[in-house]
């Protein structure tokens, strides 16, 4: 695992756990999102000399160097090309490769965790919720970025995190108890269908290079 990826999950297992459902569960914000927002707003208003001030200073950068390792090579110099020449629909489409891959990664390191013996159902359902919280922070900023150009990615991606949720649940009323076990395979297949759209996106971005 990559000291850039322990740092992430030492933020995530420490942050506390939120109720939360997909398309109403607004993720609580942090430094990378902050400056994703500023960037995407500032370049929505066509402001770009303040997107790459924002960008080029921001901790979006900072993160996407330190995923370097596991994002397509030259993902960040490519952001910082396209805000120059004031790209639009292109630093939208490598922001949204850079959160896709943020999500995938965080899936496969979930599927990981649970794929691992010892504790209980509980404590394992607990390190479940927490992973999709994350995954859900990162996903959920470029999931209309995803839809505008494949719907039935966002909607595979939407329905895998969805039954994720119902088996990581505590138990209330008539509810079934949390199911960690099962939560595996629509990890998998989040981690699966982002690589996808990662590869498929990048492949797009260089011939439009």
């Amino acid at each position: 695992m990559t000291r850039a990826m322990l740092a992430l999950l030492a933020t995530l297992l420490a942050a506390p756990a939120a109720a939360h459902h997909v398309g109403a569960y607004v993720p609580k914000d942090n430094a990378v999102t902050i400056n994703f927002k500023q960037v995407k707003f500032s370049v929505q208003a066509r402001k770009f000399d303040v997107a790459l001030r924002l960008f080029e200073t921001g901790a979006l950068r900072a993160e996407m160097r330190a995923h370097a390792a596991t994002l397509p090579a030259g993902l960040e110099d490519e952001t910082r090309a396209a805000l120059a020449t004031s790209d639009g629909p292109e630093v939208e489409r490598r922001l949204m490769i850079f959160f896709a891959a943020l999500a995938r990664d965080l899936a496969l390191e979930a599927d990981r965790r649970l794929a691992e013996t010892g504790g209980t159902a509980e404590s394992r359902a607990a390190t479940g919720r927490k992973f999709l919280e994350a995954i859900w922070r990162y996903y959920n900023l470029v999931d209309f970025a995803v839809a505008t150009r494949d719907n039935k990615t966002s909607v595979a991606v939407r329905l895998a995190f969805d039954e994720a949720e119902t088996y990581v649940k505590p138990a209330t009323g008539a509810t079934a108890p949390a199911d960690p076990a099962r939560l595996r395979p629509p990890l998998q297949r989040i981690a699966q269908v982002l690589s996808t759209l990662i590869e498929a996106s990048s492949t797009q971005a260089r011939r439009n290079s």
